[in-house]
């Protein structure tokens, strides 16, 4: 199985980066774990768009889902995507139209996001949505997904994506705050993928986020085999950040990286 790192930026997006998208490969199946702002541009750069199977959704903040409007305008629009030939495409009887995996609820969030300059059905005449629950579990290909509630401000879910043919599992945490829900789920990965979005502890109001020491920490109480960091901002000192990881998590770490890819 390989994970590519699409974008890993906060709410905000790097400078010439994207929020939180990350490609999953294994045996010919191809899904995208979230889809935020800036991803569909990364994600043309290294692959066809047409040949993503599903796309997978933690939760419902923009910063996670709000890329799926270019994707699905392309998958809309596109002139390979139109039933009659169009500019040197033949045309088609039968256009792409991915899955999409998205958290309860989801349908009437697009509608609205969508609703306020358009078609409001844009995203789900696109995609095939699915809502999944807490404790669903998916098919695609070779690759088995999981999900486990985590804490965090909307309902969100960590994922586990784990190859059924002897391959490595891949846990991403998403966004939340310090929960020992994750560390359990996380139990023995071999790469845990974890949000590092603070410098400091949230001083007022509940917590929906992780510090670096605070991730450190989780991955080495989950016995994690590899951590990498991410969901961080480029203003963040990156040094810091790997120290103070490093220290809770008792060896070596990894800051996400745009383009950065891993094998389990």
């Amino acid at each position: 199985m390989r994970i590519t790192v699409l974008g890993k930026s906060p709410s905000w997006q790097d400078a010439g980066g994207a929020c939180s998208g990350y490609l999953v490969e294994g045996d010919g199946a191809m899904a995208l774990l979230d889809c935020g702002s800036g991803v569909f541009a990364k994600l043309r750069a290294r692959r066809d768009y047409v040949d993503v199977d599903a796309v997978v959704l933690s939760h419902l903040h923009a910063d996670h889902f709000l890329d799926l409007v270019p994707f699905a305008y392309a998958l809309t629009y596109a002139p390979r995507q139109q039933p009659g030939p169009v500019d040197g495409w033949p045309g088609t009887d039968a256009p792409a139209r991915p899955v999409l995996h998205a958290p309860g609820g989801a349908s009437g969030t697009f509608r609205r996001v969508c609703g306020a300059w358009g078609p409001e059905t844009l995203i789900e005449d696109a995609f095939e949505i699915r809502e999944y629950g807490d404790d669903d579990e998916l098919e695609l290909g070779t690759l088995r997904i999981r999900f486990h509630r985590v804490p965090h401000f909307v309902a969100t879910h960590a994922v586990e994506v784990a190859s059924a043919n002897g391959g490595g599992r891949f846990t991403f945490g998403a966004d939340c705050r310090p929960t020992d829900e994750l560390v359990a789920f996380a139990s023995g990965t071999d790469l845990l993928l974890i949000e590092s979005t603070l410098p400091r502890p949230e001083r007022d109001g509940p917590r929906g986020h992780l510090t670096a020491q605070e991730a450190g920490d989780h991955g080495r109480r989950a016995k994690a085999k590899r951590l990498v960091l991410t969901h961080l901002s480029d203003e963040l000192d990156q040094a810091r950040v790997r120290t103070e990881a490093e220290r809770a998590f008792g060896g070596p770490i990894e800051l996400a990286a745009e383009g950065a890819v891993y094998e389990v």
